[in-house]
């Protein structure tokens, strides 16, 4: 399927939009005040180990300490104390999970880490002591003598490959070949193992030097990334909008992927380069719950702190013959769509989909094999576990970054996240029992309630008898103030 790669530059903020066929697919935003911290390393200092939870909690210089399981713990440990050098030759490749996290790790020790998942809401960012650094068409495991392969290239060019890397590399770290270098040549390969091991070499030099909780090695940014991660043989153009990244893009390009170099365009159009697509459109679509389909039905889409959930509807469909087709072409239609809606809105973790519910076994099957079949366009990697006892098909999404409505929004400041407010008369039962309590307790002049404009709307009309009564009850007269900046929620009891 053919592709085009979009790039919105601007000194705050960068954007990219993968399209296939006239639609948007793929959707990131890199921001320069918010850059991720994925693949960058660290020299951390170890503040708390924890051995009840097998993990340590390490300081590498951001608001919130991360976290290091001793999974991801090497058996020989990258601080000022350990043998860089025989880290770099793979002396150390076996994890030691079984040797308690405290007989490794001490408090204030010095430890080399990298970043696997960035911080997300109250967590804060995942770490491994395993470091790899990824270059275009190798990724380069310095403590480690592994040579491997990626396993979406086919089986039976592996060992071929397995055994090219291994010559060029030699017994200096460990390799595993990306998928982009199954038709790479061997000066290439050279080539790139040059520079990780360039690179590798200036992080040990930077961890000798610099104090602890200092950032060793920065990922690539967005740009660069798009030309290492995101360009595929189907890829047609990669269009920016700025002279100055494209020429920074292209030098970028020309030393590192010249083959990237014949796509790369500079758009100098009128319009703005989101507009060609409608880009900016389909962004506002995705931080809906609401997804139309072309047949009539539509998806709800809710996102929860441990899971996705999307409900498929037949809405205003009623075009097939039968209900049992107009269930199934609106199940299928809505396959392709949750596998796009998943992409653009990166969404990761564990997935529920509530297709309507088909009787026949055969449009189940359809229905599934569809789903794989536009869920392995995605470069995130998917599992799918098939439907459930209750009809439900779950599945995971790799969580590899925030998703894009919690990269763009934050929870209402009125409704603090749930999604739904109490009514105004809840608020006016509220209201009624906080002025009974605080007469028991205070004993004013009188009580004068500032709300917002309906609740107050509301005590002068239908709930005025109940506002009354309960003046009569505790012999105090009850004022109303309405307060147009005040949401529906809120409220205040003065006494006077």
């Amino acid at each position: 399927m053919q592709q085009d790669i979009l790039i919105n530059w601007s000194p705050q903020e960068t954007r990219v939009a993968v399209v296939e066929h006239g639609a948007v697919q793929e959707l990131q935003v890199e921001r320069t005040l918010e850059r991720g911290l994925v693949g960058n390393v660290y020299l951390g200092k170890i503040v708390r180990v924890l051995p009840g939870m097998q993990s340590a909690f390490i300081d590498i210089g951001l608001d919130r300490a991360a976290f290091l399981h001793v999974a991801d713990l090497m058996s020989s440990i990258n601080s000022r104390h350990a043998d860089p050098e025989a880290n770099a030759a793979g002396g150390a490749s076996a994890v030691t999970a079984l040797q308690p996290i405290e007989k490794q790790l001490f408090e204030g020790q010095a430890l080399m880490v990298q970043v696997l998942k960035d911080p997300m809401g109250t967590k804060g960012a995942r770490l491994t002591a395993q470091i790899s650094i990824a270059g275009r068409l190798l990724v380069f495991l310095p403590q480690d003598k592994h040579i491997g392969v990626s396993q979406k290239i086919p089986a039976r060019q592996r060992e071929e490959l397995r055994q090219r890397v291994q010559a060029l590399a030699g017994d200096m770290g460990g390799f595993i070949l990306r998928t982009n270098g199954e038709d790479a040549t061997d000066a290439e390969l050279a080539e790139d193992i040059a520079y990780l091991r360039k690179t590798w070499a200036r992080i040990k030099s930077a961890s000798l030097k610099l104090p602890a909780a200092s950032v060793l090695h920065q990922d690539l940014n967005l740009l660069q990334r798009v030309l290492r991660d995101m360009v595929l043989e189907s890829t047609q153009t990669i269009r920016i909008d700025s002279r100055e990244q494209f020429e920074k893009l292209k030098a970028f390009a020309l030393e590192f992927m010249p083959a990237t170099v014949p796509r790369l365009q500079l758009y100098s159009g009128e319009r703005p380069i989101f507009d060609l697509f409608n880009v900016d459109q389909e962004i506002a679509k995705a931080l809906g719950r609401r997804v139309e389909l072309k047949s009539g039905g539509y998806l709800i889409i809710d996102q929860t702190e441990a899971l996705t959930t999307v409900d498929v509807n037949t809405g205003g469909f009623v075009g097939a013959r039968n209900f049992d087709d107009t269930i199934f072409k609106t199940n299928l239609e809505a396959a392709q769509a949750i596998a796009r809606q998943l992409r653009l809105r990166n969404l990761g973790g564990i997935v529920i989909v509530d297709f309507i519910d088909m009787i026949r076994d055969n449009h189940r099957d359809a229905v599934l094999a569809e789903f794989k079949k536009q869920l392995a366009r995605d470069r995130i990697k998917t599992a799918v576990n098939g439907f459930s006892a209750l009809g439900l098909l779950e599945m995971t999404r790799k969580r590899t970054r925030e998703s894009l409505a919690h990269q763009l929004c934050e929870p209402c400041s009125v409704c603090s996240g749930k999604g739904i407010v109490k009514t105004a008369r809840s608020v006016t039962y509220d209201i009624l029992r906080e002025i009974l309590r605080e007469a028991r307790q205070f004993n004013p002049r009188e009580f004068r309630v500032v709300a917002s404009p309906k609740v107050i709307e509301l005590f002068l009309d239908e709930e005025s008898q109940h506002l009354a009564s309960l003046s009569d009850f505790i012999g105090k007269p009850i004022s109303l103030q309405a307060e147009a900046v005040m949401a529906q929620e809120q409220y205040d009891i003065v006494l006077l």
